[in-house]
């Protein structure tokens, strides 16, 4: 068997797979391989932001995970949906881009990593993005990642942000510059001429088109390859065949933050008594693999809507194939964005030092389907806020159910397993409801649906908890970086496995703990930082204006 040979591996063409590819193929010299389990992303329900909404729900381009039944959650089996495609879950998300609170990376070097906090993660943030507004003190705006605030156009925007005001709440013009994150804003999102912007799009393409970069898909990686205690290699299957690919100087998993814990445990890396249990020996006694699980946990609210809503004058069949099309051909129109557009980040204590409650509004019935009477029958017309557990405390695991590395490992997502989270939780729903009593909301709010007026005491509330609370997909932290030896750590600061050489992991499971927001900014902030490393650059200049 003739075995091929790169200077880099990367397994995974998700977020941080896509960026590390595009910075290390800055160096022409370099031959880099990227392997990714699912396929390219050539559906038009990738590129067109209001597909996304079939995407989730129908499961597209998604490793079907579910998380283990858990009695926090009535005994729900809650899907864990990740992206299998060209791009990961950049290409299966809801587009939100949130950067984080600076106390986040505060947080992370007071566990032994100094270059991390925001002073160091700023100047990669800036140079990640291109922003709308264009470059300035906080932002960037010649980056490869184009960002834009959402333009949906829905009068109940605007009175949603009035009925903040009214309850008390301040609106701030851009959560992701300066240090004050708290408030009510304009939602932005990684769109750009009215279509997603994927990493694949901001990264993986025009790093293929230097020539430099190769991209295998339909290749899960199922054994990493090592001589003696170096990673030389990964074994992978494709179109039914067993492959192995040398990497002459690393191997990078960026397979996220289910698959590279699995990956780890599948070759050896991970608690001796685990691995022992599926037969698998032990190449590095690393028990903090799979474990230190976060993820961000959910309810929503839904509101009946008095005066029909623009979303369901253009979900008419007619109307909305319509659209669609016109999104995908020109980036122009309805379904060029998502029905949405203000978000909030909110304390339940006003002592805390950075928000721990996350509120986004849906302009939108859900569900939602197209109609065209009389065949179908239109859906009832509303809206939704959700609300998002920011900071939970309740931690759980990655593990394999079997050596089979085709098997889905188990995810114990260990929700709600802390009486802070329910407190959290329960604040925001009041929170919301709050604001929904406002007078600037009185023409749209006809009534409370989901779950009720009726569903107020904390009992009925842990209740309607317990049977409706998901995951808002982003979880984080199963291969947690810091220093050797440390509580749980897996990788340095700079994603090498701690005890092997030639092997790192750059993805979101490095993450200490969870960020103040959806997390995909920071995922490539990661892998924007971490390139610099593996390419011998000095950092970036750490500074905050």
């Amino acid at each position: 068997m003739v075995v091929k040979e790169y200077d880099y591996i990367i397994v995974g063409a998700g977020s941080a797979g896509c960026t590390l590819a595009y910075r290390l193929g800055e160096d022409p010299g370099v031959r880099i391989l990227v392997l990714e389990a699912g396929g390219w992303d050539k559906s038009p329900w990738i590129h067109i932001p209001l597909g996304w909404g079939k995407i989730l729900q129908e499961r597209l381009h998604d490793w079907q995970y579910y998380a283990e039944p858990e009695p926090n959650v009535d005994g729900r089996a809650v899907e864990c949906a990740r992206g299998k495609v060209v791009g990961g879950s950049s290409s299966t998300n809801a587009m939100a881009y949130v950067r984080g609170n600076p106390r986040d990376f505060a947080r992370w070097a007071a566990t032994g990593l100094p270059d991390w906090d925001y002073a160091h993660v700023l100047p990669y943030f800036k140079r990640l993005e291109g922003w709308e507004g264009g470059n300035n003190a906080w932002r960037g705006g010649d980056g490869p990642l184009k960002v834009q605030r959402c333009r949906y156009e829905d009068p109940l925007n605007e009175a949603f942000k009035q009925a903040a005001q009214q309850a008390g709440h301040a609106w701030n013009e851009d959560y992701n510059a300066g240090n004050h994150q708290e408030g009510f804003s304009q939602l932005q999102m990684t769109i750009a001429g009215g279509k997603r912007m994927s990493a694949a799009r901001a990264y993986l393409y025009p790093a293929m088109a230097r020539g430099n970069v190769d991209v295998e898909v339909g290749a899960q990686a199922t054994r990493i390859l090592f001589d003696g205690e170096t990673a030389r290699g990964i074994e992978y299957k494709q179109g039914g065949m067993l492959k192995q690919v040398n990497a002459a100087r690393e191997v990078i998993l960026s397979g996220g933050v289910i698959n590279s814990p699995q990956l780890l445990m599948l070759s050896g890396i991970g608690d001796p008594q685990a691995l022992a249990a599926h037969k698998i020996a032990v190449k590095a006694a690393l028990p903090g693999v799979g474990k230190n699980l976060q993820d961000h946990v959910s309810v929503v609210l839904m509101y009946r809507r008095r005066e029909p809503s623009p979303f369901l004058r253009n979900m008419r069949a007619d109307r909305v194939a319509l659209s669609l099309a016109r999104a995908y051909a020109f980036g122009s129109g309805f379904a060029s964005d998502v029905p949405g557009g203000t978000m909030a980040f909110l304390k339940s204590s006003p002592e805390l030092d950075c928000p721990d409650m996350q509120m986004l509004l849906t302009s939108a019935a859900l569900p939602a389907w197209p109609y065209f009477k009389p065949f179908r029958q239109p859906f009832a017309d509303g809206f939704a806020c959700r609300t998002v557990l920011l900071h939970p405390q309740s931690r759980g695991e990655v593990s394999l159910a079997s050596s089979d590395p085709f098997a889905a490992p188990r995810i114990h997502q260990n929700f709600l397993a802390a009486p802070h989270d329910w407190q959290v939780v329960r604040k925001a729903i009041r929170s919301i409801r709050e604001i929904a009593r406002q007078g600037a909301l009185a023409r749209f709010v006809e009534r409370e649906t989901v779950p009720g007026p009726a569903v107020d005491g904390d009992a009925a509330l842990d209740a309607f908890i317990r049977k409706s609370a998901i995951t808002v997909h982003h979880p984080a932290g199963t291969c947690r970086m810091g220093p050797a030896g440390g509580p749980g750590t897996v990788a340095d600061s700079v994603g090498r496995i701690h005890g092997l050489s030639g092997l790192r992991v750059v993805d979101a499971s490095l993450m200490p703990d969870l960020t103040t927001g959806n997390i995909n900014a920071p995922v490539i902030m990661i892998a924007e930082k971490i390139a610099d490393h593996l390419r011998g650059r000095p950092a970036l200049a750490p500074k905050v204006p």
